[in-house]
């Protein structure tokens, strides 16, 4: 195999990037921008082996604790449970949330052959009778393995926490239920909330 099929093998490592993509980035490197490339080879390298997971919260650092967990103005009585470290992302990029976070790095799927183990769930347990925290929120997708697993995690940790809840699921702000499929609609009527 020569070098320049190694770097396409390279690039198709990453999501969504098939073997013409991968090609177009190839060359792309090598035609316009060798230093840029460069640049981009001794970033990659460096977060390889310097980027961790935080000894809290499991959330991706180059430290023993992430910014968030370093925080002091977060709120600690309270956890987020995430599937990813992506999800971090988008609940503070929403606003709203203050407290702390678990990333369980993947859901239970037995076919796959993720356990609770891998999910680092005895680490949570142990966190949480350490914290003490008032609510655990759970907050893993609404797909079957993130119910399975939101599932599992509540049974696990309804001796130690007072308040376990699901992030709620159902019809997006400023959509039509006209449009709406059958699973949301069924899950937004099951989360329904009293206005009186």
């Amino acid at each position: 195999m020569s070098l320049f099929d190694e770097l396409v093998e390279a690039l198709r490592i990453l999501p969504g990037v098939g073997p013409k993509s991968a090609q177009r980035m190839a060359f792309s490197l090598l035609q316009r921008d060798r230093e840029q490339g460069l640049a981009m080879a001794k970033t990659i390298s460096t977060a390889m082996t310097e980027i961790g997971r935080c000894e809290s919260c499991r959330n991706y650092c180059e430290g023993s604790a992430c910014e968030l967990c370093n925080d002091p103005r977060r709120n600690d009585t309270m956890l987020c449970v995430v599937e990813y470290p992506a999800d971090i992302i988008a609940i503070e990029s929403a606003g709203g949330f203050r407290g702390r976070y678990f990333v369980l790095h993947g859901h239970l799927s037995p076919i796959d052959g993720i356990g609770p183990g891998d999910l680092g769930l005895a680490d949570l347990e142990l966190q949480i009778k350490m914290q003490k925290f008032d609510e655990v929120i759970l907050a893993t997708n609404p797909t079957v393995e993130g119910e399975a697993t939101a599932h599992y995690i509540s049974q696990l940790l309804k001796p130690h926490v007072q308040v376990i809840s699901r992030i709620a699921h159902g019809v997006p702000l400023g959509s039509e239920l006209e449009y709406i499929d059958g699973g949301t609609i069924v899950h937004a009527l099951q989360g329904r909330k009293s206005l009186t």
